[in-house]
């Protein structure tokens, strides 16, 4: 509308009262921008795998990828027997099959983290020192080759009193390694368990400023994910969710939630029987932790279960069958990411996250094509919808779930087209194709 066409439109407010109120809502505009800033844009691991650090070693990616072939190979050697053991969708099972096989081969794990915590235990301080080192050398020498996970880092020991000064000098070993190894790999990812106030954060994000003082690094180059494994992290004594209090207390270091099912479990007193990811208490603690991250750009991601697809064919069937029908369950429920502790959950991993991708692949193209053309369809369709769906294609895209070319083939979008609609506030100019 032109500025004379605008002028004779009756109004009755003063254009005062505009510039009034903008002024007086800046400061919540800025604390929104700050607080909020959306999703990064950036990959997310389908899984964490976690590994004690003294069984770390430069084979253990390939190792654990040729441990879960093998695991096909004896109880589910061809599509029809592996869909019959996890109960998949017969119609699916060529084409995951197929596809995990492929990812097993290519990139069996994800994510890496080597574990310095429960997994690895209480060590004299010598043999902990020299595992740090020897993980730093490892991982730097990883990222160099080529043989790196997409994403590799440490679980410390906590901030708690009994092994806070612990945790902080493994941390400094391993980072030091390897910064000294050359530029820090885009890949590093740090976990701080068992987290319990707010201030533990603090002293997280404090430790990491220091580090990246005394190298010379870019402030906020390191960030971290929170664990959540206790009753504390969800909620505080005055009964305010005290995992949205972490987020803030990480000073934008915060990249992910991660629920930790066992300690969670046995915080409450769910007895050893009943603690899984599927449980009333996880449920309530993962919708806390997913409404606190929400806009905010972390991350969550669910736990773990301890039943291990081992022994005979009908055990380990009925192992994975479990594995399966949890990856989906929280799938459903928007949580993208899960830990896995044996090499025998990734078939069935990769089985259910590629499932869920492919099955409903062509109707969320379908819809986001209709949406970026502006053509009428059987929804009617939002930009956050929009979001939601181009996300969706991402996500498949990034875990090898789906291809590039059918993709773009049934969207009309190229991968920069779908991240413009996934994350249009990072500059990207929301319904216009790519």
């Amino acid at each position: 509308m032109s500025r004379s066409r605008q002028e004779q439109v009756a109004t009755s407010v003063p254009g005062a009262v505009g510039a009034e109120i903008g002024a007086s809502l800046a400061p919540v505009d800025a604390e929104l921008e700050r607080r909020y800033p959306g999703d990064p844009g950036t990959r997310q691991p389908v899984h964490t795998v976690y590994v004690p650090g003294d069984a770390f070693t430069a084979g253990t990616l390939r190792s654990w990828g040729d441990r879960a072939l093998a695991a096909l190979d004896e109880h589910a050697p061809d599509a029809v027997s592996f869909a019959a053991a996890v109960g998949m969708d017969p119609a699916l099972a060529g084409d995951v099959y197929g596809r995990v096989r492929a990812k097993l081969e290519r990139e069996p794990v994800e994510d890496l983290r080597v574990d310095f915590e429960d997994g690895y235990g209480n060590r004299p301080d010598p043999e902990e020192d020299e595992t740090a080192a020897r993980t730093a050398r490892l991982i730097a020498e990883a990222y160099r080759d080529g043989a790196a996970a997409p994403y590799m880092g440490i679980r410390m020991k906590c901030m708690e009193a009994a092994v806070r000064d612990r945790g902080i000098r493994t941390l400094d070993i391993f980072l030091t390694g390897l910064a000294e190894a050359g530029p820090l790999p885009d890949g590093l990812v740090l976990t701080l368990p068992k987290v319990t106030y707010a201030e533990q954060v603090t002293a997280m994000a404090r430790l990491l400023d220091a580090f990246e003082e005394a190298r010379g690094l870019e402030p906020g180059r390191l960030g971290f994910e929170i664990q959540i494994e206790t009753s504390q992290a969800v909620l505080a004594a005055d009964g305010t969710a005290t995992v949205a209090r972490m987020i803030q207390a990480a000073e934008g270091r915060a990249t992910g939630l991660h629920y930790g099912t066992f300690d969670y479990s046995a915080c409450l007193g769910v007895s050893a029987a009943h603690q899984a990811s599927d449980h009333p208490a996880a449920d309530h603690a993962k919708a806390v932790m997913q409404v606190a991250a929400a806009g905010t750009g972390v991350r969550v991601s669910d736990g773990s279960t301890n039943v291990l697809p081992v022994g005979p064919t009908p055990q380990v069937h009925a192992a994975w069958r479990l594995h399966h029908g949890l990856t989906r369950r929280v799938l459903a429920r928007a949580y993208y990411q899960g830990w896995d502790m044996h090499p025998g959950h990734l078939p069935t991993r990769y089985a259910a996250v590629f499932a869920f991708y492919r099955e409903s692949f062509e109707q969320a193209a379908a819809r986001l094509a209709r949406y970026a053309a502006r053509t009428p369809g059987d929804a009617m369709d939002e930009p956050a919808t929009a979001r939601a769906l181009a996300g969706h294609l991402l996500r498949g895209l990034d875990c090898g779930a789906l291809d590039p070319a059918e993709v773009a083939r049934a969207a009309g979008l190229t991968r920069a087209g779908l991240e413009g609609f996934a994350s249009p506030h990072r500059g990207h100019s929301e319904g216009r194709p790519g």
